[in-house]
C-alpha cells in the first residue's frame, strides 16, 4: 500500500511540475509577443538611420545579417541582426584561423575577438549600445526564440557543446540570458554553457523579469560589449 500512495504522490508531483511549467510558457510566450511588437514598432525608423548611417561611411553591403542557429528541440532557425561585419566576414575569419596560432586559440576560448578588424565604424557603434540585436525581435515575434534564454548557438558548435546541448535545446534561445549579464564576451565558450544550463535549471517568470532588468542596466553601463 505505501508503494502505491508513493506513486501516486510522484505523479501528482509530476502533474503540478508539468501545470506550471505550461502555465510558465504560455505567460513568457504571451509576454514575447507584447514586446516583440513594440521593439519593431522601434526598429522601423532604426532601419532607416543604420541605412543612412551605411551610406555616409560608404558602405553599400546589406543592413542585416541573416544566419542558421540552433533553436528549440534543436530545430534550425535564421537568426536577424543588424550587420556590424564588412561582406565577406566568415572568409576573413577562416584564413586568420588557419594562419594564426595565437588567434585560433584565443577565438576557439571565446568565439569572439577583441578589437575585431572585421568590425565596420557603425558595426562598433551598433554593437557597444546593443543596437544590432534589436532585428531579433523579429524572430521572437516569430516563434524562433524569446526575450530571454540560452544563447543561439551555431550548428558548428554543436559538436563542442557536448552533455550541455541536450538541455539547452529544451529552452527557445533568447535575445538576452544569464550569459549576458554575467559578463557576457569576456566570458569564455564553456563558462557561457555553464552559465545557460544554470538558465534552464532555474527559469522561472520571476527569474525571466530579473534578468532583462539586469540586461537593460548592463546595456547602459556597456559591460562585456565587443
Amino acid at each position: 500500500m505505501i508503494n502505491g500512495e508513493n506513486a501516486n504522490i510522484n505523479m501528482s508531483i509530476k502533474v503540478r511540475e508539468n501545470n506550471n511549467i505550461n502555465t510558465y510558457r504560455i505567460l513568457k510566450r504571451a509576454i514575447d509577443i507584447f514586446a516583440s511588437i513594440f521593439g519593431i514598432i522601434i526598429l522601423c525608423p532604426l532601419v532607416v538611420v543604420v541605412f543612412i548611417a551605411n551610406k555616409l561611411s560608404k558602405d553599400d553591403g546589406p543592413i542585416f545579417f541573416m544566419q542558421k542557429r540552433i533553436g528549440e528541440d534543436g530545430k534550425p532557425f535564421r537568426l536577424y541582426k543588424f550587420r556590424t561585419m564588412v561582406v565577406n566576414a566568415d572568409k576573413i575569419l577562416m584564413k586568420k584561423l588557419k594562419e594564426d596560432k595565437e588567434f585560433r586559440e584565443k577565438y576557439l576560448s571565446y568565439r569572439k575577438v577583441e578589437n575585431d578588424e572585421r568590425i565596420t565604424k557603425i558595426g562598433k557603434f551598433l554593437r557597444k549600445t546593443s543596437l544590432d540585436e534589436f532585428p531579433q525581435f523579429i524572430n521572437v515575434l516569430k516563434g524562433d526564440m524569446s526575450l530571454v534564454g540560452p544563447r543561439p548557438y551555431l550548428f558548428r558548435e554543436k559538436k563542442d557543446m557536448g552533455e550541455y546541448y541536450k538541455y539547452i535545446i529544451q529552452c527557445k534561445p533568447g535575445i538576452t540570458g544569464l550569459w549576458q549579464v554575467s559578463g557576457r564576451n569576456r566570458n569564455t565558450f564553456n563558462e557561457r554553457l555553464i552559465l545557460d544550463l544554470e538558465y534552464y535549471n532555474n527559469r522561472n517568470l520571476l527569474y525571466d523579469i530579473k534578468l532583462l532588468f539586469k540586461t537593460v542596466l548592463s546595456v547602459f553601463k556597456k559591460e562585456g560589449a565587443m
